[in-house]
This record gives structure tokens, sequence and C-alpha cells, in this order.
């Protein structure tokens, strides 16, 4: 029988594990926003999408509830990471135009 150290080093590495592919997972969608950005800027369209991002919003909140997460902490990381891209957005576009 494992001790509560190393049930609790092994939950940890688990842990460790997850938050590693969390900021890979990321980066890569990042790198993906960013070429929807210079694609934007080059038709000269506008930076943020409301209507994409009430879907992915609402298809997240649908997503939480099969992950057994909560929707509205979903929710707020979801709208932290669409306010850094609309960002990243306008700052490729001010930079190409």
């Amino acid at each position: 029988m494992k001790t509560f150290q190393e049930k609790l080093d092994e939950y940890r590495r688990s842990i460790d594990r997850l938050d590693t592919i969390l900021i890979y997972t990321l980066g890569e969608r990042f790198k993906q926003t960013e070429l929807i950005g210079r694609l934007k800027a080059e038709a000269k369209i506008q930076a943020s999408d409301h209507g994409r991002e009430s879907a992915q919003i609402e298809k997240l909140r649908k997503l939480s509830a099969e992950a057994n997460l909560d929707a509205d902490f979903a929710e707020k990381i979801l709208t932290l990471i669409i306010s850094e891209v609309v960002k990243k957005h306008e700052e490729i576009r001010s930079n190409r135009y």
C-alpha cells in the first residue's frame, strides 16, 4: 500500500504532466490564432468576431458539463484567452497597415 507521500507525489506528477499539456496546447492554439490574425489583417476585417466568440463560449459551457468542470470557471478562462487573441489580432493589424 502506498504511503501518503507516495500518493501525493504521484498526484502531483500527474498535475505537472497536465500543466505541461495545457501550456503546449495553448501555445499551439495561439500559433493558429496568429495565422487567423494575419489573414484578417490582410482582408482588413475586424480583429474580433462576436458571433464566433459567443458560439465558442456556448460550446465550451456544454463541454464543461460533460467534463464535470464548472462552466463559469471555464468561461472565464476562454474569455481571457479570447481577449488575448483579439489583442494580438489588433497588434498584427496595426503593424501591417
